[in-house]
């Protein structure tokens, strides 16, 4: 579904090295956590994943399309195969939860009758169905990541990125948001979870990538993860 093939990616003129010749593949149905200390290279793996970069060696193919062909004009289309959640969720705030996953599937060209009918089955998915009218400042921490994951979700993607999602959890609330994502997966959707949670990740036991300094040096199944 994802390949990687001897990417490097540079900035500051080539300075500063975010990644350097790193190759993996994410098959379809997987849930890979991709983990690292701040700055390893996470953040910028994720934006070729994304759309955001371009490598400047090697490539990056997203269903069997290399992005450096995809038209601009294209990108959209490719970008709703993708849902992102983000560590600071980034709701509407003056929007229901409702509202802001319809929001979502608006932005995506759903027609009307199809946002009333899976708005509700989305938060329902989510555990939220009863919280349905309740805005942000509402809502608990875990429960607005919750929003976030149904609104990543209304488009229906076939591959869910996480990056940093429990960040500003506690621990019980953060296993929670983990125990939904493998709920997704289980429902055939990839997921791919970028954390330093180290913790989390050992309990998962599923796949992890481990980069530090932009390189792969662990690629284990069913992995371990220690800072």
């Amino acid at each position: 579904m994802i390949k990687f093939e001897n990417v490097s990616k540079k900035f500051n003129e080539g300075q500063i090295v975010a990644l350097n010749n790193i190759t993996f593949e994410i098959a379809k149905g997987e849930f890979i956590s991709v983990v690292g200390r701040s700055g390893a290279g996470k953040s910028t793996l994720l934006s070729l994943i994304t759309l955001q970069q371009l490598p400047d060696l090697g490539q990056v193919l997203i269903e069997n399309q290399n992005i450096r062909n995809i038209k601009p004009s294209e990108n959209f289309y490719l970008r709703r195969k993708i849902g992102v959640v983000y560590q600071d969720m980034k709701l509407l705030t003056g929007r229901t939860a409702a509202e802001n996953v319809a929001f979502a599937m608006e932005v995506c060209g759903f027609p009307n009758d199809i946002i009333e009918r899976d708005v509700p089955k989305i938060l329902d998915l989510v555990g939220l169905k009863s919280k349905m009218s309740a805005f942000p400042k509402q809502l608990s921490g875990g429960e607005k990541q919750r929003v976030a994951i149904a609104r990543a979700l209304a488009h229906k993607p076939v591959l869910l990125i996480a990056d940093e999602p429990t960040g500003n959890l506690d621990d019980d609330n953060a296993w929670e948001i983990i125990q939904l994502l493998l709920k997704i997966n289980k429902f055939g959707t990839t997921v791919l979870l970028a954390t330093h949670a180290s913790h989390l990740v050992n309990q998962i036991k599923r796949r992890v990538i481990t980069i530090e300094n932009g390189e792969i040096v662990y690629d284990q199944e069913e992995g371990t993860y220690v800072l």
